[in-house]
């Protein structure tokens, strides 16, 4: 049983909302880490800012860093 629990679509602030749906909509699902992160909006705001730095920045192509994040994952034996 994990000891924190991931926030529903409808469980956060209305500012903490407002990124949720930007996920959906780019992503089409809210990533656990950020579900998790949104019991406390400040950190999950900065969370989200270096992921999409990460993510939509740089020579490295989005695909393979999702498939890089992917591998990680799956070395770790993460259960998502």
């Amino acid at each position: 049983m994990a000891r924190l629990t991931r926030l529903s679509t409808d469980q956060p602030s209305a500012e903490t909302r407002a990124e949720f749906e930007a996920f959906l909509k780019e992503r089409g699902k809210v990533p656990n880490m950020f579900r998790t992160a949104a019991h406390r909006p400040e950190i999950m705001r900065t969370m989200t800012a270096h992921f999409r730095a990460v993510m939509n920045t740089g020579t490295v192509g989005k695909k393979l860093k999702e498939m890089v994040a992917v591998r990680v994952s799956h070395l770790n034996r993460c259960e998502y």
